[in-house]
Parts: C-alpha cells; structure tokens; sequence
C-alpha cells in the first residue's frame, strides 16, 4: 500500500475542506509546487492534484498551478477535479500529467469511459465519493440513488485502471477512515482500489495496511502535523520488504 498526498487547489492556492464544504477551506500555502516538492523529498511516489474549483464549475480552473506542480517535481502525478471532456485529458496528458481521475462524467456517461479507457489503458481512474453509501456528483453537492458499490461493478468493466473511494463524511475531518466501506468497496471488484477520507495518524495507516487496497489519499492529517509523511511511508515499505 502506498501513502499518496493530496494537494487541493483553490483560487491558486493549496487548500484542505471539511466534507468537501467550499466555505470550510482553510489555506496551507500559496505556492503548492513547494508543498509538492517537500512530498516528493519525504519519499512521496505519486502526488494527487485536485482542481477543487474546476469540480465545482465542471471545467479545470487551476490549470496554472497544475503545471507549475508538474515542473517541480520528477515523480507521477495523477490529476482530478472538473475533467469532463476529451480535449481536457488530451491537455493534462500533453502536460506530462500521468494519471487522470474522472468523477461525475464517468458516472454521467459510462460510453465515454470506456472509450476513454480503451484510448489510454491504464491511466484512467475514476474517483467515487460517497455520503452514507451513495454516490455524491458534481463536487459532492448532488447525491444520487446509486449505491457506491454498484457504481464499482459497473465501470470495472470499462477498463478503469483504479477507482479511488472517498468518504465524504470523513474527509478533513480527521476522524479515521470508515474500515468498513473501505473493505467492502475493495472485495467488491477486482480493480485497485484507493481509499481516501478520514485518515488521522499513523494508527489510521496501520488498520488501512490490514485491507486489500493499493494505496491511501492523505491530505490534513500531513498539513496538520499529527502524520509525519515520511514515517507513513516508511512504514508502509518496510511492511512491503517483510511481506
């Protein structure tokens, strides 16, 4: 399991959200190239970028501090957030920006997945965010009928590379992430599956470790200070040597 930190943009800036709330944005920094150059230093081996005002307005709004992210540092970047047409992919992949993820078009159209996936195999993934087990859209202020787990099963068979599960109650909260639909999520398909929301400490990263996931999103926590980045991912890979 790899620890993966999350750089939330707002306005330019790097910024974390209680439960995904706009109003509750609290500013970490105005230079988030820095704060992804400190990761990649602390052992980071992939860096998750979301464009928080491009989800909201369904089209990329922090394409400049993106690129500036992707000059900085030499490690994989995976991007997210207002990504809903094939011009904005073919733009962030021009850009070297190495994995996409998807939200509300891949739940809106699942043809132009599958399309996608089929055009560039192993470099879509598909973030679904969920409140109380349904899937939330539109930078979580629409929540649909559909259940988290059924979303999973369907755009498995899109060709999805990895689908990265967001608990929307817990996320910035810092109050340990839901075990339980994280696990169910993961032995629901046969894809990666990456967890994000809730992660507190590395006590948090311990019971995550115990699930069949690929990796976790981490953002608060490591701004906050009660995870020590380097230690998280330190921990992870002597796990990987032992096992």
């Amino acid at each position: 399991m790899i620890i993966i930190p999350a750089i939330d943009l707002k306005d330019g800036k790097c910024v974390r959200l209680l439960q995904g709330k706009m109003e509750e944005s609290t500013i970490y920094s105005d230079n988030p190239s820095e704060i992804a150059k400190g990761w990649q230093d602390a052992g980071a081996e992939l860096i998750h970028v979301v464009d928080l005002d491009g989800a909201f307005a369904g089209e990329m709004k922090n394409l400049e501090s993106i690129i500036s992210i992707r000059q900085s540092v030499n490690i994989p970047i995976e991007v997210g957030g207002g990504i809903r047409d094939t011009t904005t992919v073919n733009r962030l992949f021009s850009l070297r920006i190495d994995r996409v993820v998807l939200g509300t078009i891949a739940i809106e159209s699942p043809e132009f997945l599958s399309e996608l996936c089929g055009r560039f195999p192993g470099r879509i993934l598909v973030g679904i965010d969920a409140r109380d087990g349904w899937v939330a859209i539109k930078g979580w202020s629409e929540t649909t009928k559909k259940k988290a787990t059924d979303l999973a099963r369907e755009i498995e068979s899109c060709g999805v590379a990895a689908i990265i599960y967001t608990d929307i109650k817990r996320d910035g909260m810092l109050s340990g992430p839901n075990i339980k639909a994280i696990r169910e999520m993961a032995e629901s398909v046969n894809i990666p599956v990456i967890a994000s929301g809730g992660v507190s400490d590395i006590n948090d990263i311990k019971r995550l470790m115990q699930l069949p996931i690929e990796g976790v999103v981490v953002g608060k926590a490591i701004y906050s200070g009660s995870l020590d980045l380097r230690e998280a991912i330190e921990l992870t890979k002597s796990f990987q040597s032992h096992s």
